[in-house]
């Protein structure tokens, strides 16, 4: 059996390692392509032998096993007898591979492990700053990113938000430094020391709320997996002044000597933070006199011209601005950057203005948390909530918003849940329940009866406050058709009408 603890580096002997790869999407294609690169044996399971990336493993020269069955161990891999297994960011712990692995006391990786063992095929090696937390990932690490390469920092954006970090630490020109996103599932399989434990530059987790508890397994165990981002970190963990328990993930970090601690939140920041003084959010962490002064990073004023002003995009800027200042950005590098930031599609994400009425996509809410930063934005809402629920509560969220809510059109496959949470805590709100059987008619049934109704002045929200898969791709999918569905229905002839017959039914209650 090799000795997995050699390889740490893209040099190392990896030529005729056994590995088995779970997954053949984006992320364990990324591994497969890598490893056979390097001359390892490997075969990749899968639960479908159809599509692009199976024909390419063919032709790369990897073997593939499919096998859609969770519950089974294919002879076919007992055989292969891997040295490696590497696990892609879905697999649940239990799933039978993996404790058929743990039994034959197998090493598991994920594929941020490994690229971190690989990361010196181009020297020298980039930095790594890490991003995670239940809402807000996706606009820190973009953010992050943009202000990097705005100062002429050679940056990508990796992992959880798309692009492999594998194809990353390939790319042949190389970078400086990478922004890696990581979702609950990639810190689950992340060790937090040995050889192939990550020691980023710096690192934060924005805030936690319940989320994935069915692949979790506890509120405990999500909130450990995340907790994993701060550990090794080597200049500045950076934790949500607002949320205790990102605090407390730091305090339990075994960190690098000489790292710091550093909070970000939207009120008058202390020595060590960076927040936010008269409409000016200021950086009081990096500062050498930060006992008696802060820089100015920029203005309320300036984030409402790019779309940043609302709470929670506020709170994910000054989290992004550590984690560059970490990197050795200027303040006036972070300003410049911030005025020519561009926000993603699907969050909190204006469609269309038209008689008196917003349409926003925020399909990236795909949990209550962020949910509750959307709702929190706008004083009149129609909201078109559901969809996967990942067994998570919205009752909390419903009591809380019960107020704001003009109506609300509810959609996905845990629609039941979603309408009990109403009856219990919101029972005066108008329900509306999209029960189409075609999943290519949920937006427009669910845009048809939100316009019906909205009125002068409101907010038409989608916040689903759930997971995408029971209708849709996924949130990008069911965001482009909802933006699809609201210019279609603006484009039509006609005044907002009734909901008629098949195009959704009342709740009761």
């Amino acid at each position: 059996m090799r000795d997995l603890d050699s390889l740490t580096s893209w040099t190392a002997e990896w030529a005729g390692l056994r590995v088995a790869v779970l997954g053949l999407g984006v992320t364990g294609f990324s591994v497969a392509d890598t490893l056979i690169e390097l001359g390892s044996d490997v075969v990749v399971i899968a639960a479908s032998g159809d599509g692009e990336r199976a024909e390419l493993l063919d032709v790369i020269g990897g073997r593939l096993i499919v096998e859609p069955d969770a519950t089974v161990v294919p002879t076919a891999l007992v055989d292969f007898d891997p040295e490696l297994v590497i696990v892609s960011p879905g697999y649940r712990p239990d799933h039978a591979i993996l404790l058929w692995a743990r039994g034959r006391s197998l090493a598991i990786w994920g594929d941020i492990e490994l690229a971190w063992r690989l990361r010196d095929k181009v020297s020298p090696p980039a930095e790594w700053l890490l991003v995670t937390g239940t809402n807000g990932k996706t606009t820190t690490t973009g953010l992050a990113t943009h202000l990097l390469t705005s100062a002429g920092t050679r940056a990508a954006a990796v992992g959880n938000i798309g692009i492999p970090v594998l194809d990353a630490i390939r790319y042949p020109a190389g970078f400086d430094v990478l922004v890696v996103e990581l979702s609950s599932f990639q810190l689950h399989w992340m060790p937090r020391s040995g050889p192939g434990a990550v020691h980023p530059l710096a690192s934060v987790c924005l805030n936690i709320a319940d989320d994935h508890l069915d692949w979790h397994g506890s509120p405990a165990a999500y909130a450990e997996a995340k907790g994993t981002v701060y550990f090794n970190t080597k200049v500045a963990c950076i934790y949500n002044l607002a949320d205790e328990r990102t605090m407390h993930l730091v305090e339990e970090a075994e960190v690098e000597d000489g790292c710091r601690a550093v909070g970000f939140g939207l009120g008058s920041p202390g020595p060590s933070d960076l927040g936010v003084v008269d409409g000016i959010l200021v950086d009081r962490a990096f500062h050498d006199d930060r006992h008696r002064s802060a820089f100015e990073l920029a203005t309320i004023d300036e984030l409402r011209a790019v779309g940043l002003a609302s709470r929670h995009m506020a709170s994910n800027v000054l989290a992004a601005a550590g984690l560059v200042r970490a990197a050795g950005l200027s303040p006036a590098d972070v300003h410049s950057g911030l005025a020519t930031f561009e926000i993603d599609h699907h969050r909190t994400e204006t469609i269309a203005m038209a008689e008196g009425i917003v349409w926003v996509d925020d399909s990236k809410a795909t949990n209550p948390h962020a949910a509750n930063a959307s709702l929190t934005s706008f004083p009149s809402v129609v909201w078109i909530v559901g969809g996967l629920l990942k067994g998570v509560d919205v009752s909390e969220l419903v009591s809380t918003h019960a107020a704001r809510l003009r109506s609300a059109i509810v959609i996905g496959a845990d629609r039941g849940e979603v309408l009990a949470a109403f009856a219990r805590h919101a029972p005066d709100v108008p329900l509306f329940e999209v029960t189409a059987d075609d999943t290519r008619q949920v937006m427009p049934e669910a845009v048809r009866l939100a316009a019906a109704a909205a009125r002068d002045g409101d907010v038409v929200l989608l916040a689903p406050a759930a997971a995408s898969m029971d209708q849709f791709t996924d949130y990008a999918d069911r965001g482009t058709r909802f933006a699809s569905a609201v210019k279609d229905h603006l484009g039509g002839a006609g005044d907002d009408h009734d909901p008629q017959p098949g195009e959704g039914r009342q709740a009761a209650g």
